[in-house]
């Protein structure tokens, strides 16, 4: 039985979680920093890695205290290391090297877009065959991905700019909606007519 705590800071959301062998959720903590950035109708990078200073210390106790367990106990320390924006990223690195290098754990550093597809996993009665094709959709980054295996990836197309999030964000903007841009369209589409626009498929 393993237990490892991870750690994820790559955008505006300080995030941790301590997981036991490497599928069941123990403890799952987020500190949003949606209303923060509201105002400027997205992420506001330096903003976002002030507010990681603030936030970690504070989530990973509400996530050990969460699980009922301790530092100590952990097998392993993981961490974001990217992509994101680089210094929030370098917050959540820099906080469990030191953890890891405290109390002498092992330190895993984890790719953001990979833990996206991961995720699926930590569905405890999900069954999942290879080969699969992965969308992720996530900050800056929409790609679609053919799976045959762990660890095994081939991409297949991506954005060549804006992920559909952060699309939504500055569409949201420009009609005057709220942040973040995508619930707000959403809201916004529930009346209207799918007939008005006849729009290519892609």
């Amino acid at each position: 039985m393993t237990h490892v705590l991870g750690i994820e800071t790559s955008c505006d959301e300080t995030a941790a979680a301590v997981v036991k062998d490497g599928r069941e959720i123990i403890s799952s903590v987020v500190a949003s920093q949606a209303k923060i950035h509201e105002r400027y109708g997205g992420v506001f990078p330096e903003i976002a890695s002030r507010q990681h200073i603030l936030h970690i210390i504070p989530v990973l106790e509400k996530a050990l205290a969460q699980a009922g367990t301790e530092l100590g106990q952990m097998d392993a320390v993981a961490v974001t290391y990217g992509p994101g924006l680089t210094g929030s990223l370098l917050v959540g690195v820099n906080v469990a090297k030191a953890l890891a290098l405290a109390k002498r754990l092992p330190l895993i550093g984890i790719n953001h877009l990979e833990a996206h597809i991961y995720a699926n996993w930590l569905q405890e009665d999900e069954r999942i065959v290879f080969p699969l094709l992965c969308l992720i959709a996530s900050g800056g980054h929409t790609i679609l991905v053919l799976m045959s295996g762990h660890g095994e990836y081939q991409p297949l197309g991506q954005t060549l700019d804006d992920a559909a999030g952060e699309a939504f964000d500055k569409v949201a903007r420009l009609l005057g909606l709220g942040y973040p841009g995508g619930p707000e369209i959403q809201l916004a589409a529930q009346d209207g007519d799918p007939s008005a626009f006849d729009l290519p498929r892609a």
